[in-house]
């Protein structure tokens, strides 16, 4: 590779490299400057320090010439996975916003540097269209989630949580390699794109379909599908609240874009048909299964939970099912790039609905972490601006109009029931998933039954939240309100418009 191709790489991988930069900024910045300082004064600079590098990698997506391809397949940079990769710092931006009063470890500048580089990880695998590149970009995101979800040292909670995350996270990564090295095995080439030319044809043959599997087993536990969903209450409840929130939305985000991303490409041909009374084997009907026993475990669990973070675990389980019904629809030609863009919707405001809601949780728990329901009780009283929040947060999470959650849901559900219309396409599916958010709504009501209807305990004390924390919880409300009330000109046809291009 000539120094032209280096500089014209670098450019290309700029968001990335300045986010690289960002971490270690924050490394050499706490250690070496701020150590001996009192710990709210060095998050509050680490928070900076990175959010001045989210925000330079955010202008630098904006500047770049759309599409590029740099050592093809390993780094392609479309207007899709630009716009994925600013979500992405979107939320990671919100998520050092709420770690500023996060006073779980002493450790500030490891902390918001994994926090940085597992966002790198993250945005290295939306451009990812090799398999050898996405694997290596899991494992960079997946080994810095297992260190900050252990990185709360006085919660044993923590510690296992971490452990649980780790040895599912192994097994998984394992799985995914297997998979993936069949598909090199079968066509001879790493590239997406050559996968699916090297396999054009030859139909779902035994050891494709043993590849299929372990690749859907592999990306199930990413995005805490049933049966995959098994660490996700643990590592939600123990894990130290901004890094639970970063889990929930980041990296929910990307690895259901790289999911899709595998199988309409890497799997392309081999489909199937998920239509009631016109099944044909393929990834399709895999995925139409998970999506129902995501959306029905999901959302009947989460019914059982006493404690709104293990209640947002499971309620994340069922979310992942309705995103799969995107994907669904994005196995089939007339609704590919509508089903592409309804899941990048959908994920983007997801994401920013789950930091909000993690950022309340916060912000009521404490230092304690206190998250059970009766811990929200009289909130509306102690903090009205926190559980208006809140208010804005669980409504759209259960999929109430005019909130960004209600059309992410009904871009979704019209996507999916477009697909093989002669067939009736997946309107079973579509129907059983409406069911289900109508069951969803019970158990965020009953979070909001708390704040504004029963009484706070006597020994109840006011909320006080950060200015940063009323800042960012009330950006990302108002956020969840736009995109509700303008989804078109906001995100959605800069989405169907980039969809188009890559998904024609």
């Amino acid at each position: 590779m000539s120094s032209g191709n280096y500089v014209e790489l670098l450019q290309q991988a700029g968001p990335e490299t300045l986010v690289s930069v960002a971490a270690l900024a924050v490394l050499f910045v706490d250690l070496g400057v701020m150590r001996s300082e009192p710990a709210r004064n060095r998050r509050l600079i680490a928070a900076a320090v990175s959010a001045f590098g989210c925000l330079a990698a955010l202008l630098w997506t904006f500047n770049m010439p759309l599409p590029h391809a740099v050592a093809p397949g390993l780094l392609v940079v479309d207007p899709l996975t630009q716009l994925v990769k600013q979500v992405l710092l979107v939320l990671t931006l919100f998520t050092a916003a709420i770690s500023l009063d996060a006073a779980f470890t002493d450790h500030v500048g490891e902390y918001f540097s994994l926090l940085l580089l597992a966002t790198v990880g993250m945005m290295f695998l939306v451009s990812s269209d090799d398999i050898l590149m996405v694997f290596v970009s899991l494992e960079l995101t997946s080994l810095s989630l297992y260190i900050l979800t252990a990185f709360n040292k006085r919660n044993p909670r923590s510690a296992e949580a971490a452990l649980k995350y780790f040895l599912f996270g192994g097994m998984a990564a394992a799985f995914t390699l297997f998979g993936l090295s069949l598909l090199y095995g079968l066509s001879g080439t790493t590239s997406l794109a050559g996968i699916s030319a090297g396999l054009r044809g030859k139909g779902l043959d035994p050891l494709l379909a043993v590849a299929l599997v372990m690749t859907v087993i592999g990306f199930g536990f990413k995005i805490a599908a049933v049966p995959f969903h098994l660490w996700a209450p643990d590592t939600y409840q123990g894990a130290p609240i901004p890094v639970a929130a970063l889990i929930a939305s980041g990296s929910k985000v990307a690895s259901f874009f790289i999911f899709a991303k595998v199988m309409m490409v890497g799997f392309a041909g081999v489909e199937g048909s998920g239509s009631w009374g016109a099944l044909v084997p393929g990834w399709v009907p895999v995925l139409a299964v998970m999506a129902v026993f995501s959306m029905l475990l999901g959302n009947l669990g989460a019914i059982a939970q006493s404690s709104v973070r293990r209640l947002l675990a499971y309620s994340a389980i069922a979310h992942g099912g309705y995103m799969l019904l995107g994907l669904l629809a994005a196995g089939h030609a007339p609704t590919r790039h509508q089903g592409i863009a309804a899941v990048v919707y959908y994920a983007a405001t997801y994401g920013l609905t789950t930091v909000g809601a993690f950022g309340v949780v916060a912000a009521v728990g404490g230092a304690g972490e206190r998250d059970g329901l009766r811990d929200f009780a009289g909130l509306s009283r102690r903090a009205p601006a926190l559980s208006l929040c809140l208010l804005v947060f669980m409504l759209s999470l259960a999929g109430i109009p005019p909130l960004a959650g209600f059309f992410g849901k009904f871009y979704v559900f019209t996507a999916a029931a477009g697909a093989q219309p002669a067939h009736l396409g997946l309107l079973w599916l579509v129907i059983f998933a409406i069911a289900m958010s109508a069951v969803s709504l019970y158990y965020y009501l009953q979070v909001l039954k708390q704040v504004y209807v029963a009484a706070a305990d006597a020994d109840a004390q006011p909320v006080k939240a950060s200015l940063s924390d009323q800042i960012a919880l009330s950006l990302l409300a108002l956020a969840v309100l736009l995109l509700g009330a303008l989804p078109q000109p906001l995100l959605l046809e800069r989405l169907e418009a980039a969809a188009r291009l890559v998904a024609p």
